[in-house]
């Protein structure tokens, strides 16, 4: 049996091992560098994503809250100029009612002050007959000495007794005149008495009076939407500032919402003083029809009586 002597060196595969484990830890180093420079850029490419999201998200609000501004702003402006519009709209309709009031108040005033007027001459009537006894009466009582007065001669004592029969005779003739004018004076102070008591009110008081003041109720459209708005308007005259605000509540509360009603034709008042102002009016007779036209063809309107 032959024995056979084997020598193994492991020297060549150290060496090859070891410039292996030298490459390994080369590839870790490029590895492990690779790594931090692959998270060094996923960290800026994150960096630069955040960014332009950021950006983007900005500039998006941006742009949405700039195009709300100009759509507000569009809008602001169209509101403002059809305010304007209304503005102008009611400062015209108020010039309008202002000289309506006016040439009411104008109107008015006319009838009352020819009422005052024929009033006056009517009391001015009625005292006459004192005015007449004032003048007249009053002055011949105060000079009654001189009117009595009677001469009596000196030249013949027998005329004397036909001077005093004389005398006496004129004073019972005035004392009947007195006498006569006084039964007619208290005849007509009767009379004027019963005439006044007609006429002027009783100076008791009264507990429930119903007095009837007149009084303009505006209801006027002051937009496109329908939305109405209700004026009072009362007399300044004979009313102080208590009662005037008193009759516009009252009035404001019993007339919110004013209901009307169709009517076949105006009531006969109103056409009788229209046609007393068309008659006295200065214009043409064309101007004249045309009114009397528009007047009689007009579209009439009344209010429920149960709101007043």
């Amino acid at each position: 049996m032959a024995r056979i002597d084997c020598v193994v060196d492991t020297q060549p595969m150290a060496d090859e091992i070891k410039s292996v484990s030298h490459q390994i830890n080369d590839t870790t180093t490029a590895v492990v560098a690779m790594k931090a420079a692959i998270v060094l850029a996923e960290q800026q490419a994150a960096d630069m994503v955040c960014r332009n999201v950021n950006k983007g998200f900005y500039t998006l609000m941006r742009s949405q809250i700039s195009q709300k501004i100009a759509k507000l702003q569009s809008e602001v402006d169209s509101q403002l100029m059809q305010l304007n519009a209304q503005r102008k709209q009611l400062l015209a309709i108020k010039n309008r009612m202002e000289r309506d009031y006016n040439m009411l108040s104008d109107r008015y005033l006319k009838l009352f002050n020819g009422i005052n007027q024929n009033l006056k001459q009517r009391i001015l009537e009625l005292d006459r007959p004192v005015f007449n006894f004032a003048v007249q009466e009053v002055g011949k009582v105060s000079n009654r000495t001189k009117y009595l007065a009677a001469t009596v001669p000196i030249s013949q004592l027998e005329s004397l007794i036909t001077s005093q029969q004389i005398v006496i005779s004129n004073i019972k003739y005035r004392a009947e005149k007195v006498i006569e004018s006084m039964t007619n004076f208290l005849a007509n102070t009767s009379e004027q008495k019963k005439l006044s008591e007609r006429v002027l009110l009783k100076n008791e008081k009264v507990q429930n009076t119903t007095l009837l003041i007149p009084a303009l109720v505006c209801e006027s459209n002051f937009d496109s939407f329908d939305n109405k708005k209700l004026e009072v308007i009362v007399s300044k005259e004979q009313l102080n500032t208590s009662v005037q605000s008193a009759m516009k509540n009252t009035l404001n509360q019993h007339l919110e919402q004013l209901v009307w009603n169709d009517a076949c034709e105006p009531h006969q008042e109103v056409k009788s003083e229209f046609s007393k102002m068309l008659a006295t009016s200065n214009t043409s007779q064309r101007v004249k029809d045309m009114a009397n036209k528009l007047f009689t063809t007009t579209h009439f309107q009344t209010i429920k009586n149960e709101q007043l």
